[in-house]
């Protein structure tokens, strides 16, 4: 659930070229041709919604790498959220945590759309098919929420906050709104803590940029322009982390010139000083049902945010490197237990949206 960033000065790309004149003409394709290309994903749910609406909702999710890895089974009366494996990220999440995360995300914003447009239902996690999430459809009132409005507003915001604090009685609403069995949430907002989980933060970016395993696997997920992120529908779109757009043959290179380690510490490091604080999610147990919940939970958390108007971006690094997560247990009071999320919120930007691939794409025939 980590979304990277690539931290290309705007000087180096004014050395390749200026304006967006220059960014058309080299075949990079424009901003708002890339807006208008994803705002029918975005768009509000119609009533009465249809099954594929709903999964277009639950597509809307937060997961890792932006690899989108599930895939949506149809039937009369209920919407299976399967895994799909072909789609992993074997380097950063070799135990398919995030990938089940992400599931759990999705299942959360698909509860939230099915009831606001009465189709209420149950989420029910089965091992069966690698490992299922079951939503039974059911017919009832309609119950909208300020949750169901967040989803098509929500984005993992990876830019500098504001550094404001948030009032006491909104981060009693985050947590009320993240409550859920089997998940415990741990919010930080004192800074002498805050600064040690930035430290932490630091120390797993420094061993992961120092993997080439792990550095080639994040760039197979970088989409560098407008065009290349519309062709894919996937992946973390550059100009979405406030990047400059590259042409597909530089932007590779251009990160291995830019994006080094000391680089992105220090952009880390300013961001969660920026933030006014930092939640951390921590599951009961370890395993794809747990993980689930865990996706459930941090899920209405960010889309509680959202109503707030508060902004949020994931910093996984001590939950990614397993020798910092007993440090990162220890520093939420919960040791002997294995953390699942760790995300920075705060006030901050709105920025370009992330792609997303169109319902026909993830659902199993």
């Amino acid at each position: 659930m980590n979304r990277r960033q690539m931290l290309i000065g705007a000087g180096a790309a004014a050395g390749f070229g200026g304006g967006a004149t220059w960014l058309t003409m080299s075949g990079m394709g424009s901003s708002s041709d890339y807006a208008a290309g994803i705002a029918p994903l975005r768009a509000p749910l119609p009533d009465p919604a249809q099954l594929s609406d709903l999964i277009r909702y639950a597509t809307l999710a937060p997961n890792g790498h932006n690899t989108q890895p599930w895939r949506f089974r149809m039937g009369d009366k209920r919407i299976d959220i399967l895994p799909d494996y072909t789609r992993r990220t074997p380097v950063v999440d070799p135990d398919d945590h995030h990938l089940f995360v992400s599931l759990g995300c999705a299942a959360e914003n698909l509860s939230l759309a099915a009831a606001a447009r009465g189709r209420p239902g149950g989420v029910r996690f089965d091992p069966a098919d690698g490992g299922a999430i079951l939503f039974d459809v059911d017919r009832g009132p309609a119950v909208r929420s300020a949750l169901f409005d967040a989803i098509p507003k929500r984005q993992s915001t990876r830019a500098d906050f504001d550094g404001r604090a948030v009032s006491v009685a909104d981060l009693e609403s985050l947590a009320k709104a993240a409550e859920m069995p089997g998940v415990d949430l741990v919010l930080l907002t004192d800074r002498p803590r805050i600064d040690h989980l930035r430290d932490l933060v630091v120390a797993g970016n420094s061993t992961q940029m120092a993997d080439a395993a792990f550095v080639r696997e994040l760039k197979s997920w970088l989409r560098y322009n407008p065009r290349q992120a519309l062709r894919s529908r996937d992946g973390l779109y550059s100009v979405a982390s406030g990047n400059p757009a590259l042409p597909d043959w530089l932007g590779p290179h251009a990160f291995d010139w830019f994006s080094t380690a000391r680089s992105e510490n220090d952009g880390y490091a300013r961001q969660i000083r920026s933030s006014a604080g930092i939640a951390v999610f921590v599951g009961a147990g370890e395993g794809p049902a747990h993980w689930v919940a865990v996706g459930q939970a941090c899920q209405r958390f960010a889309l509680q945010a959202t109503a707030l108007g508060l902004k949020q971006a994931f910093v996984n690094q001590p939950v990614e490197v397993a020798s910092l997560r007993p440090e990162l247990a220890a520093l939420v009071g919960l040791p002997g237990r294995r953390p699942d999320i760790v995300m920075r919120f705060g006030y901050g930007p709105t920025l370009p949206w992330s792609p997303r691939r169109p319902v026909a794409a993830v659902v199993a025939t």
